[in-house]
């Protein structure tokens, strides 16, 4: 709840009974106003466009009511209320962190020493509340087991279908992983594979994958996953340098496989926003394509940051290993968590199944599941 409102012209000072205070401008306000004709009932969408706010648009009076605040604007002479919960979500007057590779809230780094986050397959279809905490475990440590499922083909699409949509790429719907005699991509050898994520040649490129098990009795082919984010930290803690030169020039990435197929992407291998914020990485040793970005005076420097990031990412301090038995299935966020594999023998089998989705999927699911939590508890 509030305690006070104060204003001028353009701006708002709230207090809450927290004791904390902000400020908001008055186009912000006016911008994100909560009524009918500012924004669809329905569905939250807004509308209303930049060009029909009165450029002039100033506050006239605010005050609290009911523990919220009330505004009227002019010259349109409206009012509106603000819940003081939904000001206290959208706070922007506050310190913004300023070292380069920070984490969005929520988010969790991690190293070897974790426990692989797991669910029960039959748990998380029929119990809500299973699938929400596995869908958290995924958006907080960016991957999650999954198991006790079916030994069936194609059941990896139930994984998808639990969350979003599969997105089908030129491997198809999913892919086959298990050895074959004239592979057309590592992956289906029984060669081990250094940590990588997944199609960086691609862009946009797949934000999650998942790996499905249905046999494997080969000796080792364990798979291990690291934080691509907790190696990009320690990038930066040791050589802040090469942290600027990974993420303020971008890598080439290509993929040339059946007829009809080359696929190129030019990002950083580090992918940071504007304002910081470490969103994403990019590394795959096999499709690298040549540097062509990096200036002649930095590219020996750039290249002895990418050997210290692998060297990083390498370490068997980093890595969280586990074998995957059939039925079991783990989902990665690809777009910043690493998956490798042990070498496995040529007995024996081992066959999996593999598919990409998106994060927006999984994210959209989670958060509509926890506000349905949030206004069931209310």
């Amino acid at each position: 709840m509030l305690r006070t409102a104060t204003h001028d012209a353009s701006v708002v000072t709230v207090e809450f009974d927290t004791g904390t205070q902000a400020r908001f401008h008055a186009i912000w306000l006016r911008d994100n106003a909560l009524d009918p004709e500012t924004r669809a009932p329905g569905n939250g969408q807004r509308l209303i466009t930049i060009g029909d706010i009165p450029a002039d648009v100033s506050v006239e009076s605010a005050s609290v009511k009911n523990g919220d605040l009330h505004i009227t604007f002019q010259p349109e002479n409206k009012s509106v209320t603000f819940p003081a919960n939904w000001l206290a979500e959208h706070i922007y007057d506050c310190d913004r962190p300023l070292l380069a590779g920070w984490t969005a809230p929520g988010i969790t780094t991690w190293q070897s020493g974790l426990d692989a986050p797991s669910a029960d397959w039959g748990e998380v279809h029929a119990n809500p509340t299973a699938k929400r905490d596995w869908l958290a475990a995924i958006a907080e440590f960016g991957f999650a087991k999954l198991t006790n499922g079916p030994c069936e083909p194609e059941s990896l699409l139930k994984v998808a279908d639990l969350f979003g949509y599969v997105r089908e790429t030129n491997y198809g719907p999913y892919f086959e992983v298990r050895t074959e005699v004239n592979p057309t991509n590592l992956a289906f050898t029984g060669l081990g594979l250094q940590a990588h994520t997944d199609n960086p040649y691609r862009d946009p490129v797949p934000t999650l994958q998942i790996l499905y098990s249905l046999e494997n009795s080969a000796e080792g082919g364990d798979s291990i996953v690291v934080d691509g984010f907790r190696a990009a930290e320690k990038l930066r803690d040791q050589n802040p340098d090469g942290f600027a030169l990974l993420s303020g020039y971008p890598a080439r990435f290509e993929f040339k496989g059946s007829d009809g197929v080359c696929l190129r992407a030019r990002r950083p291998m580090i992918e940071l926003s504007p304002d910081g914020e470490l969103i994403g990485i990019r590394f795959n040793n096999r499709s690298s394509a040549p540097f062509m970005d990096i200036p002649f005076d930095h590219m020996e420097a750039y290249y002895t940051a990418y050997r210290q990031l692998a060297e990083i990412i390498d370490n068997p301090a980093m890595g969280v290993s586990f074998k995957l038995e059939p039925g079991e299935s783990f989902i990665v966020d690809n777009t910043r968590v690493l998956h490798a594999r042990l070498g496995y023998s040529g007995s024996g089998s081992r066959w999996l199944q593999g598919c990409y989705a998106d994060k927006d999927g999984l994210l959209s699911t989670l958060a509509a599941m926890e506000m349905a939590q949030s206004e069931a508890a209310e």
